[in-house]
């Protein structure tokens, strides 16, 4: 594969997943890791991503203000979060997972609904703080550096104080027979947390990711209520989800 081919395919799974490990690229492109490392210290110098500790991320996976440069799909994911927006009712308590499609979501949503709204992202928190009628709570613990998220033991002891009405869970792959899953082993059991706080669990989710894998799972597609895409409900690379008694928007 030439360079600039492998350079297309890292940008891609950026765009998708947000992040990308090293020695994954490595093994999906058979190459060494050595050559995927040069490959994303170019793109990072070249400003298309931002190279962090064993691999790479999104330029618009910590970005406060996003803009349509740098937000991958933000077409789509503009699509999902006016989906989402129609689940939300005025006075309910909501929880929001970290992603750029939940800060989408957080952008789109009316300053006139009053609503309060827990989210360990600080990206989040910070989108929502613009929403006059807008409670925001932020789940606070250690800060993960490259998504900005509130992990660890603290944030999990405050989420297992709650009972939210919806929580909208972004998720970096979803297979139907596989689950939901993630790259970040502490992210994952921050997600976990999540679930069980919530009365009702929405996943929004770019249809790119489905089918996808990542090494750590989340919980089982049968555990959530809702999946949003970007596809119509009937859309065939749906079709492995209509017979799981979730609903599909």
């Amino acid at each position: 594969m030439l360079k600039e081919e492998r350079h297309q395919f890292i940008l891609n799974e950026v765009g998708i997943h947000n992040r990308v490990l090293l020695t994954d690229i490595a093994n999906l492109l058979n190459v060494s890791v050595d050559t995927i490392r040069r490959d994303i210290k170019e793109l990072h110098n070249a400003k298309q991503l931002k190279k962090v500790h064993g691999g790479a991320i999104s330029l618009g996976f910590n970005n406060y203000s996003p803009t349509g440069k740098k937000i991958y799909s933000l077409e789509k994911k503009s699509l999902i979060a006016e989906k989402a927006l129609g689940l939300i009712k005025e006075g309910q308590v909501i929880l929001l997972s970290g992603g750029t499609t939940n800060l989408e979501l957080a952008r789109r949503l009316p300053s006139k609904i009053k609503l309060t709204c827990f989210t360990p992202s600080l990206p989040i928190a910070v989108q929502l703080l613009g929403k006059s009628n807008v409670e925001v709570i932020f789940i606070g613990g250690r800060l993960s550096q490259d998504s900005q998220i509130a992990i660890g033991g603290s944030a999990i002891n405050m989420l297992s104080e709650i009972k939210v009405d919806i929580c909208f869970l972004g998720t970096n792959s979803i297979h139907p027979t596989e689950g939901l899953m993630e790259f970040d082993w502490e992210i994952v059991q921050v997600k976990k947390a999540m679930i069980q706080s919530s009365r009702r669990v929405v996943s929004p989710c770019i249809s790119e990711k489905i089918g996808s894998l990542q090494r750590y799972r989340i919980c089982g597609v049968e555990e959530i209520d809702v999946l949003i895409t970007e596809l119509d409900p009937w859309d065939i690379k749906l079709d492995a989800f209509k017979n799981m008694n979730i609903q599909l928007l």
